[in-house]
Order: structure tokens, then sequence, then C-alpha cells
């Protein structure tokens, strides 16, 4: 599929294409994840931590406001599964892009990532790769946000079936049973990740790689929206825009090639 097109000159006599970055669905599927991580993480800060009771003179626990939290915290976790799906799908079948083919460790690709890390750390005093597609820098820092997000789900799930200590649910037994099936395995290996293996594991080793698991997120978001605003300003590309039209801008010379430095 060809995401290019010419849009303007500018005054240097060059002339910039607009390149086709995200379809409409790539797009709402970022800004639905923007605000379910945004819920996520203040009612999972107040389910650790309760640190604001009702505004109403009664008692927090009065206003079910520990009852609110964790249904909301269960909404978006049921978003974000609905939004993994989606996204694994389109990560091996979508027709605009096949995002897969740029974490295959082929020579082009570790030698662009490569370049892509010269050139963060050098503050673009060296940029040698063609920055109108997504980068194997930028796929595989987004697989392992997506990695990061799937251990939230299975170690979320698990904390959820442990409440159901009595092996059943109101849709039936088989629902406690098979998200045991699945996330049983998170104990052990939370328990390995804090070190308590000696002691034998317990749920609250999962609450604990859960919750640091968070700040992980948290880091990660904070380097993505740097990065984002960091590329916008060096290469003046728009690619800040992305998230927004779709598109971004590249700037070819009068015989059409990219402006690789």
């Amino acid at each position: 599929m060809n995401n290019t097109e010419i849009e303007y000159d500018d005054k240097l006599g060059t002339k910039r294409v607009r390149v086709r970055r995200m379809t409409f669905t790539m797009r709402l599927i970022h800004w639905v994840n923007v605000v379910a991580m945004v819920v996520a993480i203040a009612t999972g800060l107040y389910i650790a931590d309760p640190y604001y009771q009702s505004f109403i003179a009664d008692d927090a626990v009065d206003k079910y406001v520990m009852a609110w939290n964790r249904w909301g915290h269960l909404i978006v976790a049921i978003i974000f599964d609905v939004t993994a799906i989606i996204v694994s799908y389109l990560f091996f079948f979508s027709r605009f892009e096949k995002h897969y083919l740029k974490i295959l460790p082929t020579k082009k690709n570790i030698i662009e990532f490569g370049e892509v890390t010269l050139n963060l750390l050098t503050l673009n005093r060296r940029k040698k790769f063609d920055s109108s597609h997504s980068d194997s820098f930028n796929s595989v820092y987004f697989i392992i946000f997506h990695i990061l997000l799937a251990w939230m789900l299975f170690t979320g799930l698990q904390m959820y079936v442990h409440a159901l200590a009595s092996g059943d649910s109101s849709i039936g037994a088989w629902w406690p049973w098979m998200l045991h099936l699945v996330t049983d395995w998170t104990i052990p290996f939370s328990s390995w990740l804090v070190g308590t293996t000696a002691t034998g594991g317990n749920i609250m080793d999962v609450r604990i790689v859960h919750h640091m698991s968070m700040w992980i997120i948290i880091v990660w978001v904070v380097f993505h929206i740097y990065y984002q605003i960091w590329r916008t300003i060096f290469w003046q590309e728009g690619d800040i825009a992305i998230v927004v039209g779709g598109s971004k801008f590249m700037k070819i010379d009068k015989d059409g090639n990219k402006n690789i430095e």
C-alpha cells in the first residue's frame, strides 16, 4: 500500500511528503488505552493505599469508595483485554503495515535499531536511517509495553480469582477454574521475582510485583512521551501529530530522495 503523497513545497525548494502512519482504528485504540491507563493507575493506587475519602461527610466505607475504585479498575482491565486482542491481530495481519516484520532479527532491522539508538544518544548529531516508517527501535519498544501489559493482566486476574475463595462465581464454577488454570503460574514466578522462593510463593508476591510493574509502565509512558516530543523538535517532521491525524511529513530533495543525513 502506498502511504505517501507529495503535500507542498517549502521555501528552500524541497518538497514535503505526507506519510500515513496510523489508521483511524490504530489512533482510536491508542487514545482508548491512554484514558484506560490513567483510570487504571489512579484506581490501582487507591486500591493499594486508599489516599482519599468520600467528599460527603459520611465515612468512605459507607459510600462504597473502594468498591467503585475496584469496579473502575476491573472495567479498564477488560478494555485492555479487548484492545490487546485487536492489537495482537493487527500486529500480524494488518493490511496497513506488518509490524512483526520490524522485530525480526534481520541484518537490516539490527542496523536500524542501532542507528536509532545512536540518534537518540547523540541528540540527533547522527541520523542515518529512514524515519518515514515505524523503525525497529519503536517496534521493540512497543513490544515491551504489550508484554508488560499482558503481565499486568495475568497478575490482576490472579488477584481477582483469589478473592473467589469458594471456587464458585455468579456465572458458575467454570470461571474460577479457568482463571486458576491460566494465571496460577504467576504466583511462583512473582515469588521468584521478589526473592521469596525459600518461604514459598503466595498472593502477596503477586500483589507486590503487580504494583512494581505499574511503576515500570509509568516510566515507559514518560519516556514514550518524551521521545515523541524529542523527535518532533529535532526532526521537524510532525511526529507528535501522528496519533491525532495519522500522518507525518518527510523532506525530500528535488530528485525525490528522503532526508537521511
